[in-house]
């Protein structure tokens, strides 16, 4: 790999080179990006005294606390993740170790995720080794002099963010993986698909994210590397190992290629505020943006987040628009401390002079710790306690009936599948999840009773009037979709037994209508609307 990270003559010279043209390599390239030791990295940002000497991340600060990362200064002193922190210190007596939360590391992978975006649009983390990022490099010759100028802009990017990262631009997603865990801090550039096997063979398979035990017995069978790896028989590594040592060894063999799949990027929650006249009072801007705030932090915290930062974008009347950010000095799900920032930055502008026609609010949300969360539901903004006390007072004035809730009965027809029962207890609504790929669903509003409908005229010469004049007359009409009932229990031919046709009407207005023809009592009923 040494003499892949070099620049072509033009480039050191200082000239531009001409743009090279898109090949079939270029079309199928994958970059690499891992940081190593990466919950290390956000220990070393949070305590920048970590960073000297061997240090470790355990699962618990304890003798028993199995280490999950080490630094490169622990790995030469034989510390690996896997093992046990006293084992580890009887190795390395230096060793300083740490626990760094979950909900830290996933802040700091969404946080990475989003820089390289800005460097190609298909970005995927690995799901079980944080700092690990594949991202799709086909076609990007065409914004770049090359792959490898690509990769050093990236990993610069990184560095002046604060991290330690090497960048491997290769032919191959495992390739390009194991390459960029064995690498030091940098860029390179694999030429063929021949160059990049050739040096993934040399890679030490303790450089990889693999199961411990796996790899301390592949240890003790003399297989270091992974091309010591591939030329092991995959059927009986299959039967001693498992399906996930063979499938480690179809990946070193080439056998097995996995297809790059980017995380899709979550739109953040916004909420919108227009006002019919340019505001100019701050008073009354604070009151229409505390209307929202709760709702922003309800649909934060359902993504089981916390608010690390809120955008607020002001447009204004005849000016440009504005944009402000306030920022708490932790993620918080508490509105008030939001609030209280809002109003310290908006009291020192001059925004409102020109007059607010609409305000914008952004929220960005990191992953939020538990306790957040449980605090957040025990403590919400509307009180379950005062709604059921305030229910109670209803019933005691107008009976137990005067507070009821449908259930779903089992019934024939549309009226008799639901029920009206007193309700005796009160919950927060549970929020459905919806596919982006199907509409949203329509809500059918179903009468107790049938209403009786005017006769429908033998030639329609205007139109069918269903619901008056403001309605309009009925422009289409879909159906019938029969419904009969009670001939089970009568003889055959009884004119008692039900039989309707139902419709679906749409009026001139756009109202849509559920009708439906009664044949025995040969009359148009209105069972219901769709809203």
């Amino acid at each position: 790999m040494a003499g892949t990270n070099r620049t072509t003559r033009a480039a050191r010279s200082g000239t531009t080179p001409p743009r090279p043209r898109r090949t079939a390599a270029d079309a199928g390239r994958v970059a690499c990006v891992d940081l190593p030791a990466f919950p290390l990295q956000l220990l070393h940002r949070r305590d920048p005294d970590a960073r000297t000497g061997p240090a470790a991340i355990v699962d618990r600060d304890h003798p028993q606390g199995k280490i999950l990362w080490a630094n490169p200064a622990a790995r030469d002193r034989r510390v690996l993740p896997g093992q046990r922190y006293s084992a580890a210190l009887s190795l390395c007596p230096g060793l300083r170790a740490a626990e760094v939360p979950i909900e830290e590391i996933a802040a700091g992978v969404a946080a990475i995720t989003e820089l390289l975006r800005r460097f190609s649009p298909e970005v995927e983390p690995a799901r079980e080794e944080p700092g690990v990022f594949w991202l799709d490099a086909g076609g990007l010759v065409h914004l770049h002099p090359s792959l490898l100028e690509w990769g050093e802009r990236l990993q610069r990017a990184l560095v002046a963010d604060g991290f330690t990262a090497s960048v491997i631009v290769g032919c191959s997603r495992f390739g390009a993986y194991a390459l960029a865990r064995a690498a030091g801090e940098g860029a390179w550039l694999l030429g063929t698909l021949d160059e990049e096997r050739a040096a993934t063979r040399r890679v030490p398979l303790a450089r990889l994210g693999i199961e411990p035990r796996f790899r301390d017995a592949l240890s003790r069978l003399g297989v270091h590397t992974i091309g010591e790896l591939a030329e092991l028989p995959e059927g009986g590594l299959s039967q001693r190992f498992g399906k996930e040592a063979e499938r480690l060894h179809r990946l070193a063999t080439g056998s097995l290629s996995e297809p790059l799949t980017p995380a899709l990027p979550v739109e953040p929650p916004v909420r919108r505020v227009a006002f019919e006249m340019p505001e100019t009072d701050l008073r009354r801007l604070l009151y229409a943006l505390e209307q929202e705030v709760p709702g922003l932090l309800a649909e934060i915290a359902e993504r089981r987040q916390a608010l690390a930062g809120l955008a607020l974008r002001m447009e204004l009347d005849g000016a440009s628009p504005r944009r402000i950010e306030v920022r708490p000095a932790t993620p918080t799900l508490v509105g008030g401390q939001i609030l209280e920032l809002l109003r310290l930055q908006l009291q020192n502008g001059s925004w409102l002079r020109a007059g607010i026609t609409a305000a914008v609010l952004t929220a960005r949300g990191v992953p939020a710790r538990a306790e957040q969360l449980r605090l957040f539901r025990e403590n919400p903004r509307r009180d379950l306690r005062a709604a059921a006390r305030a229910l109670a007072r209803v019933r005691a004035e107008i009976g137990p009936y005067g507070v009821v809730a449908a259930r779903l009965t089992e019934g024939h027809l549309p009226e008799a599948t639901f029920t009206w029962e007193p309700l005796d207890t009160i919950r927060f609504p549970e929020r459905s999840v919806r596919r982006d790929d199907r509409p949203a669903a329509l809500v059918r509003r179903v009468f107790a009773r049938p209403t009786p409908l005017p006769p429908r005229p033998r030639h329609e010469p205007d139109g069918w009037l269903l619901s008056g004049l403001a309605c309009g007359p009925v422009r289409q009409y879909v159906g019938p979709y029969i419904v009969s009932g009670g001939w089970w229990a009568r003889p055959p031919g009884d004119r008692d037994a039900i039989h309707r046709e139902y419709h679906f009407a749409e009026t001139a207005r756009g109202d849509l209508l559920w009708v439906f023809h009664d044949r025995r009592r040969r009359r148009w009923f209105l069972q219901g609307a769709v809203e």
